[in-house]
Formats: C-alpha cells, structure tokens, sequence
C-alpha cells in the first residue's frame, strides 16, 4: 500500500496511510537491530575475544588490546557516513539502507569463521581488524538513514515517537546481543566459550541480515524524497552542499552524538566487562545486569520521544544531561558495592538517563537539515562524534582507571560529556514540532 503524500507546507501535514507508516518504521528499525547486534556481541565478548586474538599473559592488556580494536572500526564511521549519506541524498535512502545492512551482515558473519591467534598468528587480529573495518564504514551509513527514513515519513506532531523507534531499536540490539551472551554463559564454561562458543552469536548474523534485508527491499522510498525528486531538487553535491551551507548543524548534531556515543558505550558496552574484570563481579552478573539495564533503557526511549513532541526536545534532552552530572559518579560508586543487587540498580540507573536522552535526540538531529542534504548532513556530524567519542570510550575508561586506580573513574568521561552537549542544547532553538521541509533547513 502506497502512502497519501501531501506537500510539507505551511498548514499542511503529511498523512501516511497507517500500515505504510507501521512498514517504514519496522522496515528502519530492524536494520539497526542487526547493526547494533554487531557491536553489543563484540562488547559483551571482548574479554573472551582478547583471549582468542591476542597474544598476552596479562588479562587488562588483552583487554585493552580488543577494546582497541573495537574502537578502530568506529574510525572508518564518518567516511563510511560521507560515502553512504551522499549516496543516500542523491539515489534515495531505502537503496543505499539496503547495501548497508548487506555489508554489515556479511562482516559480521566472517568475524564469527575467523580463526584465533592459536590456529594462524598475527593474521588472526590483522584480519579481525580488517573486519572491523567494514563493519564501521557500513555503520556509518546506518543511523543517519534510518533515522531520515522515518522521520520523512513520520507526521510532525509524532516525529519525536517515531523516530525514537529507530534509536530503540539499537538498544534491543545491544539487548539480543546480551541476552545471547547471557545464554552461553550459562549453558557453556569458560573454557567452552573460549574454544568456541563466542563464535555463535556472530554467525546469527547471517539469517538476522537477511531477514533484515527482505523488509527493507519492500519499502518504498520515502515520500518527503520522492517528491523531491520528482521536482528535480536532488543536490547534485550534497556532501559540499551540506559542509557549505549547514556546517552549523553539523556541529550542533556532533555536539548533541557526544552524549549520546559517550554514554551509551560506557554504559551498554564498557560495564559488563568492567563489572567482571574490575569490579569482580561474576560474568552470569555482568550479562545479567546488562540485560535489565537494557530492558528498562528499551521501555523508556518511546514514552522519552514522546514527550518530547509535546514539550519539546530541549527540555528532554537538557534534563537527561542534567541528570547524568548529578547521578553519574554516585552510581558508579554505588556499583562497587559488594552487593550483587546494588550493581544491578546502579547500572540500571544509569541506562535509565541514558534512555530519556535517547528518546528524541535522532528526531532533534534529524530537524536540523533539509531533505537535500539531511542523510549526508547528519551522517557527517554524528559519525565524527562517535568516531571520537562513542568508539575510544571503553578504551579510553578502562585505561583511565587501570592508571588512576579510582574505580567510579568511568563516570568523570560521562560527565564532561553530559556538560558540553548540556551547553550544545541551551544554544540550540527548540525545533519541535516543525515539519522537514524540503527547500529550507531548520
């Protein structure tokens, strides 16, 4: 069924038929499930994978070792971003959606057939890291597309929940990953998941891309593109376009992904192993910590946007920033507490902040470009802040507390990060619930 589209001009709002709606927001969503299912299984082994791909007597330096490696595909994010948003931009977005779930798909699976240090050497983290790679620079692509995706479809006055669908949608892969790694600790030993049980979760690569694939080549493009194109109004040099003409909202959304990618990588993929290796706690602990952490982030990020398109995204955003300043370093501490139950809490606590922040910063990102110039413009701003700060952090905490010996350490990087994208809000006007016109930026 083919939307009702309608141009986006003043008095006037698009109504999408409900089930074109539903599709483009399931179709979105369940390509950055499979994205971020990647990057969660990667986290949530990287003690085991340090084992498996580097040589070392030494546990933390294993450890380091395989966070380093996690944070280099987060280094190819922004070419990955000016290569697929100017694609996206010229030739659509549920094309260029497409190539990338298939790119990440087919990375992923190979990480999951890659033999360890044992069995070829120094091969195994060259080619480990060349994976990696390809998984950053398909990422790239990811969010700022799907993101477009559903926010040019959504209605204005529900674009803050919509579009929140996508950003939860990460979350529930960070939530399958951990639920899976849960599951193996379980059922297998430690010397079982080290010999082979790791590799499990990233063969599921394969069937989740696929199915992820099938929904996104049945989606239609999306209208707000559509009928630009129709009008001839595709850029015909959207990345120059968008540095020229909306270098301002690149850095706002660059300003506002700090929070974002510094948070959330602490909280969903530095915790479990700095539970575990730091903190002391059991590996069943960690895994279970993180999924009722994540569970409660997934139930928050909907009801977070919502709010956000009737009192705007400033105050949601503002006060999630807030919150994180204030509670932060007491959760942390709380967290070394020898109780079981009090590491649970805190770290659901801190994945409650970070839900209200997530709730409607991709809506608020999304508002701050034209439809000419919105995938690239957005890709460019948001994959520089995570190549810088949402990939380094387990890196740089774990470092950051193995030569301070302050274990609470971690909650200084998500403060400093909550106080400059707290700074980037209060300068930025509210934008909602304004339409994504297509022939003026926002």
């Amino acid at each position: 069924m083919s939307a009702v589209h309608t141009p986006a001009v003043p008095g006037q709002e698009r109504t999408p038929a409900p089930a074109t709606l539903r599709k483009a927001t399931v179709g979105a969503t369940i390509g950055s499930v499979v994205e971020w299912f990647d990057v969660a299984v990667y986290g949530y082994l990287a003690t085991v994978l340090g084992g498996v791909f580097f040589p070392s007597s030494d546990p933390t330096t294993a450890l380091l070792s395989s966070f380093a490696v996690f944070g280099v595909a987060f280094a190819v994010r922004p070419l990955g971003g000016i290569f697929f948003g100017a694609l996206g931009d010229r030739i659509g977005r549920q094309k260029t959606l497409a190539w990338v779930i298939i790119l990440v798909s087919v990375a992923t699976l190979c990480t999951g057939l890659l033999p360890g240090y044992d069995s070829i050497g120094l091969a195994a983290p060259v080619l480990l890291v060349l994976l990696r790679l390809v998984q950053g620079f398909s990422a790239g692509g990811e969010m700022g597309g799907a993101s477009a995706f559903v926010a040019e479809y959504a209605p204005p006055k529900r674009r803050g929940y919509l579009v929140s669908w996508v950003e939860m949608g990460c979350i529930a892969g960070f939530l399958l990953g951990s639920v899976v790694v849960l599951l193996l600790n379980l059922g297998l030993t430690p010397e079982q998941m080290q010999s082979w049980g790791w590799r499990i979760p990233f063969l599921m690569a394969a069937p989740l891309g696929m199915i992820g694939l099938y929904i996104r080549n049945r989606l239609e493009e999306t209208p707000e593109f559509a009928a630009m194109r129709a009008e001839g109004g595709i850029a015909k040099h959207p990345l120059r376009e968008s540095v020229v003409h909306h270098w301002r909202s690149i850095l706002r959304t660059a300003g506002y992904a700090l929070f974002q990618n510094a948070a959330l990588y602490v909280i969903l993929t530095f915790i479990p192993s700095y539970q575990e290796e730091t903190l002391d706690h059991t590996a069943r602990l960690a895994s279970v910590s993180s999924v009722i952490s994540m569970a409660l982030t997934c139930a928050v990020i909907p009801a977070a946007g919502a709010l956000s398109d009737r009192v705007g995204r400033r105050p949601v955003l503002g006060g999630a920033c807030v919150l994180a300043l204030a509670l932060s370093y007491p959760l942390f501490v709380l967290m070394d507490s020898d109780s079981p139950l009090w590491a649970v809490l805190a770290h659901t606590g801190l994945g409650l902040v970070l839900g209200v922040f997530l709730g409607p910063t991709l809506a608020a990102m999304n508002e701050l470009f034209s439809t000419r110039v919105r995938y690239g413009g957005f890709s460019l701003g948001y994959n520089l802040s995570v190549s810088a700060f949402g990939g380094t952090a387990p890196f740089l905490v774990t470092f950051l507390v193995a030569r301070t010996g302050i274990t609470a350490s971690p909650a200084f990087f998500v403060m400093a990060a909550a106080l400059v994208t707290l700074g980037v809000v209060l300068a930025t006007r509210e934008t909602a619930p304004r339409r994504l016109a297509t022939g003026a930026a926002l």
